[in-house]
């Protein structure tokens, strides 16, 4: 018998409001390629985990919460980015669809690659996947690459490929004064939006400094202590940009 796959867990949330339809139980997976300026889980870019489970140790606990889930909620997974543990997130939603479980993926896609043996494997994971929480960071890819280290054209590609599969989509843009705010870029990625088949939900998450005692505690340097958190009319403003709905 094959030994079981397990993922390098972060931490879980047993009842989320907020990451996908309804109420879920959220496993937030270890690792990520991406070094996002704003980042407010750096604790999770690091591969390594003390807690290592299967997707039925998951499972196990999860459905303990399933009377508070109603019709919509679920299991959501998300990261640092899940997909750089692709092999336990399918192994994890293959069982959970046969329980008749929700699944829902909240990525950045940066894993995201037409090359095998990835995409395959991406394919057989989005079979099982109801949802995605799909985040864009940056349409311009200069400003992209600055703001995260990675470009974005495979991201791109990844959402569009979700669209013409069929996969619900929910896009993220966290809004960063003087990084992620003007109008220019604001009004292309509501273009690119545009082109999606699938988008059910678009939203703008406003940047916080919650994270910096992270950055301290883990010795790393933090280079936007003197960006402000944007204004209710900033956000506003950015949502009517956004075609927020």
């Amino acid at each position: 018998m094959a030994e079981a796959i397990k993922g390098a867990i972060h931490s879980i949330e047993t009842f989320g409001s907020v990451d996908g339809p309804g109420v879920r139980y959220i496993v937030f997976l270890k690792g990520c390629n991406m070094r996002c300026r704003y980042c407010h889980n750096p604790d999770t870019w690091d591969f390594t985990s003390a807690d290592m489970r299967t997707a039925d140790e998951i499972l196990q606990n999860a459905v303990r919460y399933r009377e508070y889930w109603g019709e919509e909620g679920g299991i959501t997974v998300s990261g640092g980015d899940p997909l750089v543990q692709i092999d336990f997130v399918i192994d994890l939603f293959e069982k959970a669809k046969a329980m008749g479980i929700s699944t829902c993926l909240d990525t950045s896609a940066q894993p995201f690659t037409r090359e095998e043996p990835f995409f395959s494997k991406f394919n057989r994971l989005i079979k099982v996947t109801d949802t995605v929480l799909f985040d864009i960071k940056e349409i311009d890819d200069e400003k992209h690459k600055k703001l995260t280290g990675h470009t974005n054209k495979n991201i791109l590609d990844c959402c569009t490929y979700l669209s013409d599969q069929g996969v619900d989509l929910w896009i993220r843009h966290v809004l960063v004064p003087g990084l992620t705010d003007s109008d220019e870029e604001l009004i292309a990625t509501k273009a690119f939006i545009d082109t999606l088949k699938t988008v059910k939900k678009v939203e703008i998450l406003p940047y916080h400094t919650l994270a910096l005692y992270k950055y301290e505690k883990l010795g790393l340097k933090y280079t936007l202590t003197d960006t402000p958190t944007p204004t209710p009319e900033l956000v506003k403003h950015a949502e009517e940009l956004l075609g927020v709905r």
